[in-house]
């Protein structure tokens, strides 16, 4: 059931996942298809998360943004002084840009990286783990992790998670994607593109999410074109085969209970050609992060009583399709 509309207001606004943004010419969207694109919104009762470009967007078009209820995602570059300040998402490129931000303490810093970059700066998320309210880390390379980046991960998830515990001590509720988003869960909370929230572009049409949008037009992964619209404000909402995006209709995901797992709907497609089938790097990064949690939880409990509702089973497998003959 869709509960979200995303809007990407410009080609070049900033990329908040896993896909990267190429596109440098501008392309903002146009203002009735702005002011329809809420409407669709209105009448399916959907929540709207606006994403923005670097530069500053005319007065007409803040105008009707400000027409409804909204979450602001920004990039930590953007040049509107006001978003900067009230944004609701700021999405960094770089660990420096983080290491001087102004958060505030409702601040949302998510930071897109690379591997081997949060493999050497990891403790750079200390700074605003301590002054925001959350911090999302995004591994944007995830498909190219080897058995001895695994390892590596596994011990910076020890780390982190040392970091996390002196805050709790200290009083603080520090919220990482990477450990803490398991301990708070008690069922599947996923990417879930194209069931749960679509994406409106700049061309009018509906699309999966903004990485369909996005895709070259040359990009194929065997599967026939990555970009592809699933429907404009003109005629509504059509995606083929939408089952294949619900859970339901993920027979591993369904059996797994690394509840954190991002299940990225484009990086599904790049990698295992299934929309709702994650890479084997994809499922044991976030196993990975499903046992750190864990440990993060019982360690937490040693000084006091503490999501008591929730229980993190230990498992001997990284990879639920290792054990799928169990189900």
């Amino acid at each position: 059931m869709l509960q979200y509309l995303i809007i990407q207001l410009d080609d070049t606004s900033v990329s908040y996942c896993h896909y990267e943004n190429p596109k440098e010419k501008f392309k903002l969207i146009g203002l009735e298809d702005l002011k329809a694109g809420i409407l669709f919104a209105m009448k399916k009762n959907l929540m709207i998360q606006f994403v923005y470009p670097n530069y500053e967007l005319p007065q007409e078009y803040k105008d009707v943004i400000h027409t409804i209820d909204h979450t602001d995602i920004i990039s930590s570059l953007c040049e509107d002084n006001t978003l900067q300040a009230n944004a609701n998402v700021v999405v960094f490129e770089d660990y420096t840009g983080m290491d001087i931000y102004g958060f505030k303490e409702d601040s949302v810093c998510l930071i897109r990286t690379s591997k081997n970059d949060f493999f050497e700066r990891y403790l750079f998320l200390q700074r605003p783990l301590a002054m925001a309210a959350r911090v999302n880390v995004v591994i944007t390379d995830i498909e190219t992790f080897k058995e001895s980046d695994f390892e590596r991960y596994k011990k910076i998830l020890e780390v982190l998670s040392e970091k996390l515990e002196a805050l709790y001590l200290k009083g603080k509720s520090p919220q990482l994607n990477l450990l803490t988003d398991r301990m708070m869960l008690s069922k599947m909370n996923n990417c879930n593109a194209g069931f749960e929230n679509i994406t409106l572009a700049p061309d009018g049409k509906f699309y999966v999410c903004p990485a369909f949008y996005l895709a070259s037009d040359e990009e194929d992964y065997g599967l026939g074109k990555s970009k592809f619209s699933i429907g404009n404000l003109n005629e509504g909402l059509d995606i083929k085969n939408p089952q294949l995006y619900k859970l339901s209709h993920a027979p591993i995901c369904r059996n797994c209970d690394a509840y954190q797992c991002k299940r990225c709907i484009w990086l599904n497609r790049k990698t295992t050609f299934e929309v709702n089938t994650p890479s084997h790097e994809q499922c044991v990064v976030s196993h990975l992060e499903r046992n750190a949690s864990r440990e993060l939880l019982h360690n937490i409990r040693k000084h006091g009583e503490f999501l008591s509702n929730i229980d993190i089973k230990e498992i001997k497998y990284l990879d639920p399709f290792d054990v799928r003959k169990e189900w």
